[in-house]
């Protein structure tokens, strides 16, 4: 019987959680189409997780992932604000119907707890409120940001009417090893990272003092964990972030600290539907799930630049 569930698995954040799982001697199993995803991800633990290839959308594959497991850490998703833009459907269709099929068979399964993977998209511009707080009005700027909203609230949903245990986890910004760094929907840090250790300038959309709550994906992991087992919480949204704005400015200026090179940054126009400023409350994380994030950013990008190095570089 496999504990663990990870939707995702062979991706980013999903191989990083997978990582840790097997670490502890959790017994771990993945759904991935590897649309995405990567086998290189899994190198080292392959062989001591169980695999089930298939897609969200297939219900009778996600009935085979989910059946005997107790939690499900559910990362499997089309990531991408501009992707979504251009392909609105095949992101609804990943991120809300695939949701749902994970939640009706998670029910069916008696899945005991299911941690969902949401996105500080769902905030949008609606409110200048900074820090965003988990109560404030939610208006995304992209299909991928209402897709994301859309599952929370099926997860709220099967808490309320159903009994399912859910917990939705709201990343901000989550960078760190494996990573993409070429896909044309590849996030900021891997982009400037590829460009840079080529001896290239990185290139930011806008004038660069847009900020972010950059996010060491070893704190996504944590509260993954904290969230799997945590007593309060059930049914609600948490932030999961550093609690801590950065421009993209200083971020080429860490980056150029760490590589030692000295690359000014190349500006074009801003991007259709990119957020103007983002950091996160990660109070309500704090109190309710335990969660304390063990990675700062800086701490996060060295990390990150080694890792790249070693197998990107």
């Amino acid at each position: 019987m496999s504990r663990y569930l990870v939707t995702g698995g062979a991706g980013f954040i999903g191989s990083n959680i997978a990582h840790t799982l097997v670490a502890r001697g959790e017994s771990v199993r993945i759904l991935d189409d590897f649309s995405t995803g990567r086998p290189q991800n899994l190198a080292g633990i392959a062989d001591r997780v169980e695999i089930v290839r298939g897609d969200l959308r297939d219900p009778d594959a996600v009935a085979r992932a989910v059946a005997g497991v107790e939690i499900v850490l559910h990362q499997a998703a089309l990531n991408s604000n501009p992707r979504s833009i251009r392909e609105p459907g095949p992101t609804n269709a990943v991120n809300v119907l695939g949701t749902l099929n994970l939640l009706e068979a998670s029910l069916q399964a008696k899945v005991r707890r299911v941690v969902y993977a949401s996105s500080s998209s769902v905030y949008g511009e609606l409110s200048p409120v900074l820090p965003k707080t988990e109560d404030l009005p939610l208006l995304p700027k992209a299909p991928y940001g209402v897709s994301k909203l859309a599952a929370e609230l099926y997860c709220r949903v099967f808490t309320q009417v159903y009994g399912l245990e859910t917990v939705s986890l709201r990343y901000f910004n989550v960078f760190g090893p494996r990573q993409l760094p070429d896909s044309e929907y590849a996030a900021v840090i891997p982009r400037f990272l590829r460009r840079m250790m080529a001896g290239e300038r990185p290139v930011i959309y806008g004038d660069g003092e847009q900020s972010r709550d950059f996010t060491p994906v070893a704190n996504v992991v944590a509260a993954n964990l904290c969230a799997a087992e945590a007593a309060q919480g059930i049914g609600e949204v948490f932030n999961v972030a550093c609690g801590r704005a950065s421009t993209l400015n200083q971020l080429v200026a860490w980056l150029n600290e760490i590589l030692g090179t000295a690359l000014a940054p190349i500006y074009e126009a801003p991007r259709q539907a990119d957020i103007r400023h983002s950091y996160a409350s990660i109070r309500k994380a704090e109190d309710l799930l335990g969660y304390r994030p063990p990675t700062d950013v800086e701490t996060g990008l060295r990390q990150t630049v080694r890792w790249f190095k070693e197998h990107e570089g």
